[in-house]
């Protein structure tokens, strides 16, 4: 129907872009995507400042410079010293392991497996109650009761413990929500055995006298695949390529001269 002309454009389109030349060095070329492959190995320590096309511009820089130097290199002969030549075989081996975990990843990480291990994950986790706290934490009995004094007597809580709680990992008391078992125990039995709003009378711990007040209670419940959909692609990935290393171990004849490194 479109003719010879229609299916030679259709051709054009279905053909992959081609690589952008952005330079050449002795007739050979450097193109975007040399940039790219430069990027993924140099391009966390490269200058935060350089941006956008300064930055395209110091990478073909390194390249031009790199294919220079590697070119005399080989006339050197440097390419048949046997140290290049382990470097070599150790560099092409990491880059095949790089490109077959990367394949795994691509294979491995499919939304069905994905939600097949959140939705195993989240049958095993049961509701836990959390609390939601502020408290004060101060050295002595004494200093706790002044503190409580000044609480019940119609002060800010938040305004006291910012003036005198020793606690400096909590802006104003706050802790946050916390289940039973992050606290220590005497701290945990106090605040989960009270109602929000209610605030506690002295509790000792290890780590001095604290005044608490319970601001909310609620059940944790399982966090949503969306909010833990990173975490889960990593550990499917990690368990994939896992799997054929142990695999590809359980076939192969290993011989080791040295100790095996601790298991972990």
């Amino acid at each position: 129907m479109f003719g010879a002309a229609g299916m030679a454009l259709s051709l054009v389109f279905s053909l992959p872009a081609a690589a952008k030349v952005l330079a050449k060095v002795d007739g050979a070329e450097i193109t975007d995507d040399d940039v790219k492959l430069a990027l993924d190995d140099i391009g966390a320590t490269l200058p935060q400042q350089l941006q956008g096309a300064e930055k395209e511009a110091y990478v073909v820089d390194y390249l031009i410079d790199m294919k220079l130097v590697a070119k005399k290199a080989a006339a050197d002969k440097l390419g048949d010293d046997p140290e290049f030549t382990r470097r070599l075989t150790y560099m092409r081996e990491r880059a095949l392991m790089e490109t077959l975990f990367g394949k795994l990843s691509k294979d491995s990480a499919t939304d069905a497996a994905l939600k097949e291990v959140y939705d195993q994950a989240a049958k095993t986790q049961k509701p836990e109650p959390e609390v939601k706290a502020r408290h004060i934490l101060v050295p002595t009995e004494a200093e706790a009761k002044m503190a409580l004094k000044r609480v019940r007597d119609g002060e800010d809580f938040a305004k006291v413990a910012t003036e005198v709680s020793k606690d400096p990992g909590s802006q104003g008391g706050d802790l946050g929500w916390f289940t039973k078992e992050q606290m220590v125990p005497e701290f945990a039995d106090a605040a989960f055995s009270m109602t929000p709003n209610q605030i506690s009378e002295p509790v000792k711990s290890q780590f001095g006298w604290h005044i608490i007040k319970v601001e909310d209670k609620r059940e944790k419940t399982f966090p949503k695949f969306e909010e833990v959909k990173d975490q889960v692609t990593q550990y499917v990935v990690q368990r994939a390529q896992q799997d054929v290393i142990m695999k590809l171990r359980s076939a192969a004849k290993i011989e080791r001269t040295t100790p095996e490194a601790p298991k972990k």
